[in-house]
């Protein structure tokens, strides 16, 4: 098998027809509208519309203006949009797919994870109180500590320093040794 077709039939399993369908109900529910039947999940995302239609939903006036003609170009120009978009919703930049990878279809499981990523970043936003997508995120608990536990727990050896009151675990293996046949 080629490098190539490795490195697709990899990417192809990261797709999760599970996540798909429920990034899918997300947008559909947001927009109001259903996908047109038939076609696939990609297909309907790959210019980038519903993606910013999506956004503006969320944010209002996130992206001014949506390309629904043209070339290729102002297609993509839809997607970055999106992307420009997110991360200033609070998307972290590493959960953010690149353009090829919904334009090429190179990675839709990329693609379903920023959705993913889009919809737990809702969480974060009270002014938003439409559907959520994906586990909510969790909350800092922050914990304060006296000066007394903190020098408390300096007097404690933790057990990953490799001893315990002198017993170390120098010379126990785990499963059999290795043996080395030599000249067979």
């Amino acid at each position: 098998m080629s490098l190539e077709r490795q490195v697709r039939a990899k990417i192809a399993a990261k797709r999760n027809p599970e996540q798909e369908k429920e990034a899918q109900e997300w947008i559909e529910t947001i927009l109001g509208a259903k996908f047109p039947p038939g076609e696939a999940f990609e297909d309907v995302l790959k210019d980038g519309t519903v993606l910013c239609q999506v956004m503006n939903k969320l944010k209002p006036g996130a992206i001014p203006k949506i390309n629904t003609s043209g070339g290729q170009f102002k297609m993509m120009e839809n997607i970055t949009n999106f992307q420009a978009a997110m991360k200033a919703y609070g998307v972290a930049d590493i959960d953010v797919f690149q353009t090829v990878d919904l334009w090429e279809k190179k990675d839709i499981g990329q693609v379903t994870s920023t959705l993913f990523a889009l919809g737990r970043e809702t969480y974060r936003h009270p002014e938003w109180n439409g559907p959520y997508l994906g586990p909510k995120p969790a909350d800092e608990h922050k914990r304060d500590f006296t000066e007394e536990q903190l020098k408390a727990g300096q007097t404690i050896v933790g057990l990953q320093a490799g001893s315990n009151k002198g017993a170390t675990q120098s010379g126990q293996n785990m499963g059999a040794g290795r043996k080395i046949l030599l000249g067979k």
